[in-house]
């Protein structure tokens, strides 16, 4: 049986992204999900010094081998003034100074929601450009608007938006 992992990047302990995600996992049939949370990574801030003084921290080999024993990521990135938010940038950096193509080609579908209309659309496009330098296999990607009007009790409610997620999904599944 195939594994996948979800996550948000974000360490919000009611991370709408989270729940994004968690939800598309829920649409991926026939696979183990582990959902993972970034507060379970605790990482000091980077820096080339701290590196050179003390080493990469075990949490960042943690993150890096679940993603390399993982067959696809659904990740669901949280827009923080329209970038990462810093602590999942912080684990993207530490991450990258053990291995530059973190991503390890694995399939990933890429989400980002928010409360408001543009849905994360501008962390997405970062994303998109930076991750494909980086091992990353993005084979679709999906921007969900005003979470607080479209997601409640754990499921997207809008139509329109759930019939669009779950065809991103079967391509993501498709590409395991």
């Amino acid at each position: 049986m195939k594994n996948i992992i979800a996550f948000a990047g974000s360490n919000s302990k009611t991370s709408i992204n989270k729940q994004l995600s968690i939800y598309a996992a829920s649409l991926v049939e026939n696979v183990e999900t582990t959902v993972l949370d970034l507060n379970d990574f605790d990482l000091p801030l980077y820096g080339i010094d701290l590196e050179n003084e003390k080493g990469i921290p075990e949490n960042a080999h943690k993150f890096l081998e679940t993603i390399k024993s993982s067959d696809g990521i659904i990740l669901s990135l949280a827009e923080h003034n329209g970038a990462y938010a810093t602590v999942f940038k912080n684990l993207f950096d530490w991450m990258s100074r053990i291995d530059g193509k973190l991503w390890s080609e694995k399939p990933m579908l890429l989400m980002a929601t928010s409360p408001g209309v543009r849905g994360g659309v501008t962390v997405l496009e970062i994303a998109k450009g930076r991750f494909s330098f980086m091992g990353g296999n993005i084979i679709t990607d999906f921007s969900f608007p005003s979470f607080g009007d479209n997601f409640k009790d754990g499921k997207v409610i809008n139509d329109d938006l759930n019939k669009e997620l779950k065809s991103k999904v079967e391509l993501f599944k498709n590409a395991l």
